[in-house]
């Protein structure tokens, strides 16, 4: 007879991870490299052939950019090795959602740092338009 004294452990049978935690993980490493193939990597390669063709006018925030990427890939294998490790498909399925839309946010931020760059620039461009048309009328 064991007791809680003598030191004993009954092994104790882990319950399978359901088939349902296996599938949301396949879901949803399929949508994120659908999200990464297919929008983040043409997108940021068009907004740096933007800024490359408007020699430098429309920048492009390398930096920023790729701290959000490094961070937004780490928050989403995270969120894919908690999908993995639990044992309910509830809980898998709402790390996998979580993962998606950190995802699909890490992809909107560059068009987002972009945009806000380029009305920074055009507000530094309208003075100095404005300064050589006084010039040039007299």
């Amino acid at each position: 007879m064991t007791t809680a004294w003598s030191g004993g452990r009954r092994p104790r049978d882990r319950r399978p991870r359901p088939r349902g935690v296996w599938i949301a993980g396949g879901i949803g490493v399929v949508l994120v490299a659908g999200v990464l193939l297919g929008a983040f990597l043409p997108l940021v390669g068009f907004l740096g052939g933007v800024t490359a063709t408007t020699a430098g006018l429309v920048p492009f925030p390398f930096l920023r950019v790729t701290v959000v990427a490094v961070l937004g890939l780490v928050v989403v294998l995270a969120l894919f090795a908690l999908a993995l490790t639990r044992r309910h498909t509830t809980t898998a399925t709402i790390a996998v959602v979580l993962a998606v839309l950190v995802s699909i946010a890490v992809t909107i931020v560059p068009v987002v740092l972009v945009a806000v760059g380029s009305a920074d620039r055009a507000g530094d461009v309208w003075p100095i338009v404005t300064e050589l048309w006084q010039r040039f009328t007299g």
